[in-house]
């Protein structure tokens, strides 16, 4: 992906947003997996969410430096693999691809935090009855933000291009948030200590995660499509 001081290519830095929301998505998935708490421990448990989250921030970060970097959010047979330089700050309100961007980051941040707290109480308290963590409101409520705009900044691809592989991905993604506001919600404490639903808690990470996986694998064929387009409309023209 790098090219030269600071410098990374569009297609190599798509890549490498790929590979890390899959692999971020898949650490959620495994640690709200049916078994996988009772077979590793709480602690174990708490450090796969803790990376999970790592993994997604990291990925946030670099959607965000794509989406305010017109250089790196090329995908075209030209340009895809000609390094540039990441745009480093940039306000761009009248731009859904970038508001979706600055909005998931900090909803990474809570995350972030959520998940290491749960870790450090997984690590310091021996519980009668483990819960494994689910994503927090502040962070859920972020994400459907972010998941709306997204939609928004593909909408009209479709029409354009015929194709509708940048929208089922944003749905994806719309669908991923809202189970993730899901689980936050069934995850309330109440007054007895309880959840207020644990399985349903539970069930929201595992689905809004893979529904994460899998818009995240999806990237990879939604880049070269992209690229595939460009090359026939230069053909064309």
């Amino acid at each position: 992906m790098a090219h030269g001081s600071g410098q990374v290519t569009p297609a190599g830095l798509n890549a490498a947003i790929s590979l890390l929301f899959v692999a971020g998505s898949a650490c959620f998935v495994v640690g709200s997996f049916p078994g996988y708490l009772d077979a590793v421990g709480g602690t174990a448990d708490g450090v796969t969410f803790f990376v999970g989250s790592v993994f997604f921030t990291t990925a946030s970060a670099s959607q965000l430096l794509q989406a305010q970097t017109p250089a790196l959010a090329s995908a075209s047979a030209d340009t895809q693999h000609r390094s540039a330089r990441p745009r480093w700050w940039a306000w761009l309100p009248g731009d859904k691809a970038w508001v979706a961007a600055v909005t998931q980051f900090p909803g990474t941040l809570f995350f972030n935090v959520s998940t290491f707290a749960a870790l450090a109480h997984n690590a310091t308290v021996e519980f009668e009855d483990q819960h494994v963590w689910r994503p927090d409101v502040f962070g859920s409520t972020l994400f459907l933000v972010s998941s709306w705009y997204g939609v928004l900044a593909v909408r009209g691809i479709a029409a354009r291009s015929g194709d509708r592989l940048p929208a089922g991905i944003a749905w994806l993604n719309m669908l991923g948030s809202v189970l993730f506001m899901w689980s936050a919600i069934a995850a309330y404490v109440l007054p007895d200590g309880q959840d207020l639903n644990s399985g349903a808690a539970v069930a929201g990470t595992l689905l809004g995660a893979a529904c994460f996986l899998v818009g995240a694998a999806l990237m990879f064929p939604a880049w070269h499509r992209a690229v595939h387009h460009t090359a026939l409309q230069g053909e064309t023209t």
